[in-house]
């Protein structure tokens, strides 16, 4: 008997550590022949520990484990939820980032090949540069990390640059609130991850990566470190990747706790020792990027998705979507809902349907106000707006967007001033200090912010305009992007700040 029980992070907080433990007592006292693996998440939270038994090759789900439900679950007499993939959240879903999530012991080099892991890289040995990169531009996959820029223009861009030396960075510094898809994807698979760096090396001639990991995430960095060394034993990594004579070696470096540090340019600084502040560009870094070599910088869920990719063909792959956005995203939901956690579908669906059917509406039972999408800098979405479909150009066009794909939920409760606040407060704590529209520019916004909560509507005006310098002249998004959570909120909801007027008269 397998007994499945995830090491994931978010099941750690809610026991599974203690529910493994249990199960390792409750069967030795029994003499019961059982292996205990730990897993990846499923991704459904509101059900962890999420804990599956199999038994003549069927996996039985039982949601919600407690350690005092061990003796019940082992007698056979707790309710089961039946397999995962009849969970209506988790049918739902187009899995092809996340296949292996939660399915597979993450360490298992075995596990992971046997269930089509290493195809699309043997496939990329016997392809020339120039091939991998149309595989990987005709996909039509773009960054999933903020920008959404076309990941094959980029490889490219590192492919045609001339050097001795070029690398493959890997972004997961995940800082934004909502956010924990690349946290889940490492914990759960990390030798997807190391497939498509070594993958992307291929192609663009880089036969060094770098993994930065924020310090905040410390079983990712433990479970990506394991994984490496896994490879490298197993002939994946190192100066012959397969036996192909091509090398390609890979480090795990940790952030230091800084936001800013998930722009590209200051994680290279980071990475290089220095202090993690902005660069000007140009240079862009696929041209003079870590150590003033051609790089790579790209976010986890990005690289991760190479290898479907090039297992199933780039065909395959941009049938998925809506318009330009091509392929399925991880959407993570978190806040104020019933059913939080990570949801792949392909773009297209229309944010209502999202939060009220996937996610089955708030927590609280009461009305949506608003939703964030994107992260901190992302723009608060009213009902109004809730038939836009997830999609890169549909968000932008309602002056939104998607950015890593984190939604945040709110009920009728939230004071929309207050989060507009929050945002320029989070600015002004974790600007770099690079250029004055964000350093400054953060600190005025907060002080305006909060003369329109005393009640001067005079102020508003200044907002506006301080918003429009802040996203013109900025250095980098989190300066520039600042203004949409803050504008949105202005826009959408000006009753929460007209109430504040009222309220001091």
């Amino acid at each position: 008997m397998k007994i499945f029980v995830p090491l994931d992070s978010a099941a750690k907080a809610l026991g599974a550590d203690e529910v493994a433990a249990a199960i390792q007592i409750e069967a030795g006292n029994r003499g019961l022949d059982v292996t205990v693996v730990r897993n990846g998440s499923r991704g459904m939270i509101w059900l962890e520990p999420l804990v599956e038994i199999e038994t003549d090759g069927t996996r039985k789900a039982f949601g919600a484990v407690t350690a005092e439900d061990v003796p019940s679950l082992l007698d056979g007499t707790l309710e089961s939820l039946g397999t995962v993939e009849d969970i209506p959240f988790f049918a739902r879903q187009t899995r092809l980032t996340f296949a292996r999530c939660g399915l597979i012991d993450p360490l298992s080099l075995a596990e992971y090949e046997a269930h089509g892991g290493l195809v699309g890289l043997k496939r990329a040995l016997a392809l020339g540069e120039e091939e991998i990169v149309a595989e990987v531009t005709n996909s039509g996959l773009r960054g999933r990390g903020g920008a959404g820029f076309p990941t094959g223009i980029k490889w490219d861009t590192v492919r045609k640059a001339v050097s001795a030396r070029k690398y493959i960075v890997c972004n997961a510094d995940e800082g934004d609130s909502g956010t924990f898809a690349d946290r889940m994807l490492m914990e759960g698979d990390p030798f997807t991850l190391i497939e498509g760096m070594i993958i992307a090396g291929l192609a663009t001639g880089a036969t060094k990566g770098f993994v930065y990991i924020r310090s905040e995430y410390p079983d990712a960095i433990a479970v990506m470190e394991a994984a490496v060394r896994i490879g490298l034993k197993a002939g994946l990594l190192g100066t012959n990747v397969l036996g192909s004579g091509k090398a390609f070696d890979l480090e795990i470096r940790t952030g230091a706790g800084a936001y800013v540090c998930g722009e590209e340019t200051s994680l290279l600084n980071s990475l290089e020792g220095k202090r993690g502040i902005v660069r000007a560009k140009p240079p862009l870094p696929a041209l003079e990027g870590l150590f003033g070599k051609p790089t790579v910088v790209n976010n986890v869920l990005s690289l991760a998705t190479v290898p479907v990719i090039m297992e199933k063909g780039a065909e395959f792959y941009a049938g998925f979507g809506l318009g330009r956005s091509k392929g399925t995203m991880p959407i993570q939901i978190a806040g104020n809902v019933r059913y939080g956690g990570l949801f792949e579908t392909a773009f297209g669906m229309p944010l209502g349907e999202l939060i009220n059917d996937i996610a089955g509406g708030t927590a609280s039972g009461r009305p949506v106000k608003a939703v964030q999408v994107g992260g901190p800098l992302g723009a608060y979405m009213p009902v109004s707006k809730f038939n836009t479909p997830f999609g890169y150009e549909e968000f932008d066009g309602q002056g939104g967007l998607i950015g890593h794909a984190g939604i945040v939920v709110f009920d009728d409760r939230a004071d929309m001033l207050k989060m507009a606040r929050f945002a320029m407060e989070f600015c002004a704590v974790e600007s770099c200090g690079k250029c004055t529209p964000c350093r400054i520019g953060a600190v005025r916004g907060v002080e305006t912010i909060d003369r329109i909560d005393a009640g001067d509507a005079g102020a508003v005006h200044l907002l506006t305009d301080l918003c429009d310098t802040m996203k013109d002249g900025s250095l980098c998004a989190l300066g520039g992007f600042t203004p949409y959570p803050v504008m949105s909120a202005l826009t959408h909801f000006p009753k929460d700040f007209a109430r504040q007027k009222e309220a001091a008269e």
